[in-house]
């Protein structure tokens, strides 16, 4: 009986492995969300989520309630995740000038300069900053899209100093002194243009685990910890040894009857 129950062991130890070897990977990935408010007495709101994996971003940015137009097209509305400095949203005191602004180099002591463009497309680099072919266009609208994510953002994500800056303000909510101004990173174009409209800090959320390994069409669970497959497997282990006994009791009390 030892050696018949020996050698039915071993295919139930063999898909015990299977099952374990089945299970999903436990690497984790990291997400990073942010509320995105208001500055300078714009109308908009946001929301955005940063999923990182490894060196890739997974980037959705909702954007709406903001200026729609813009010299008689769609208003382009540059975005960026700033860093390194103080990882905040710039307080009115920030308006050094007194114009009832806070402009972008204003902001620039509390968010820190672009690590990151938030483009529709194309270049993500700091050099794409204010490439308004890029920018979100019109009130509402919505960025989602991955790519690679340079080792600045990734250190200013973690450090809890990575900021979300949409820029684009209305002309006619501002001050006399401040429609009439220059932009102070663009001096082609009105102030209101690049001045910082919503502010948000990204702040890091919960774990989030993979839907499994290569896509099989099937859904996976997810959350289901290694302790917990192991268990199974080892259930399956116990379950099949004892139908193995059991089977091998039966035939014996046959052939004894």
């Amino acid at each position: 009986m030892n050696k018949t129950l020996r050698f039915m062991a071993v295919p139930t130890l063999a898909l015990a492995a299977l099952a374990l070897s089945g299970s999903p990977a436990m690497a984790a990935d990291q997400s990073y969300q942010s509320t995105l408010g208001q500055l300078n007495g714009s109308a908009g709101s946001g929301t955005i989520t940063v999923d990182v994996t490894g060196n890739q971003a997974h980037v959705v940015l909702k954007v709406s309630g903001m200026p729609a137009t813009f010299m008689d097209a769609p208003y382009p509305h540059v975005q960026h995740i700033h860093g390194g400095k103080q990882g905040v949203c710039p307080a009115p005191s920030a308006d050094k000038d007194g114009d009832k602004v806070i402009s972008t180099t204003e902001g620039d002591p509390a968010y820190g300069p672009i690590q990151t463009t938030l483009s529709t497309s194309g270049d993500t680099s700091p050099a794409a900053g204010t490439d308004l072919k890029l920018a979100g266009q019109g009130a509402s609208y919505t960025v989602d899209r991955t790519f690679e994510l340079n080792a600045e953002t990734q250190a200013s994500l973690k450090a809890g100093t990575a900021v979300v800056v949409v820029h684009g303000l209305d002309p006619a909510t501002l001050s006399t002194a401040a429609q009439a101004a220059k932009s102070d990173i663009v001096p082609s174009l009105p102030l209101a243009a690049t001045s910082p409209a919503l502010c948000g800090t990204l702040k890091a959320g919960q774990m989030k685990m993979p839907a499994g390994g290569a896509d099989t069409g099937v859904t996976q669970e997810t959350g289901t910890d290694t302790g917990a497959l192991a268990l199974g497997g080892g259930l399956v282990l116990v379950a099949l040894a004892g139908g193995a006994y059991v089977v091998r009791r039966r035939r014996n009390a046959g052939t004894a009857a």
